[in-house]
């Protein structure tokens, strides 16, 4: 038996001013997992957290692992499909919610090689680039690239920035970026295209830490100012 009977099986749609847009679809992977496809990082920020909270008071069936992406949300070694596919279609995520994850401060030296383009797209002054950066509360809407890699979400979207034109071949390790809807921290020198603001000495991949990565889904998130070059 598959989970929620046919692919394309919908969740009812949330109460009005909890969801926008289509509703999340259910679809199964193979015979132990489920696919549940939403619209947007909102939406999948807003189911992620349900299913761990409802996980840590026993409200769950017995799912090994849950991970979160852009647009979905895939529950797998499921030990109950159809009994999950279920308690899905009853979900009511509160997108309103505030996220209730450990909170990091990541203290950052705002000195990056695209801090004044980025100023400039935002049409203020460097500083006040920063402050805009350094305001809200993030939350790691979910991981990926490289390991370690969180795609923080918080930043509002009249401040999305596009990616650059040629991507360089070497971005430094700690450095603090921003693409399209997404603020994220290299975890490793590695190539990229997302513009530069700044950068950190925070250790966000350390194979000797349980977990390895600092900023796992569901974390929340401070940018800290940090004048000179120290951290």
């Amino acid at each position: 038996m598959t989970a929620g009977g046919a692919a394309g099986d919908r969740v009812r749609d949330a109460p009005e001013g909890q969801a926008d847009g289509p509703g999340p679809v259910l679809r199964p992977v193979g015979e132990r997992a489920l696919l549940v496809e939403l619209p947007d990082a909102a939406g999948v920020t807003a189911l992620y957290g349900w299913l761990r909270e409802r996980q840590s008071v026993g409200e769950l069936p017995p799912v090994e692992e849950i991970v979160p992406a852009a647009h979905t949300v895939l529950l797998d070694g499921v030990a109950d499909v159809p009994g999950l596919a279920r308690l899905l279609r009853t979900a009511r995520p509160d997108r309103a919610a505030t996220a209730a994850g450990l909170l990091i401060e990541v203290p950052t030296v705002y000195d990056g090689a695209d801090l004044a383009e980025v100023a400039a797209l935002w049409g203020v002054p460097p500083q006040e680039a920063v402050r805009i950066h350094t305001a809200p509360e993030y939350v790691v809407a979910f991981c990926g690239f490289a390991p370690g890699f969180g795609y923080l979400t918080g930043l509002p979207a009249r401040y999305e920035v596009p990616r650059r034109a040629t991507p360089r071949s070497a971005v430094p390790a700690g450095s603090v970026a921003l693409a399209g809807p997404y603020t994220g921290v290299y975890p490793r020198s590695s190539p990229g295209g997302w513009q530069l603001l700044g950068r950190t000495a925070l250790p966000l991949w350390d194979t000797a830490r349980t977990p390895a990565a600092l900023l796992a889904p569901g974390t929340r998130v401070r940018f800290t100012p940090v004048r000179g070059g120290t951290e």
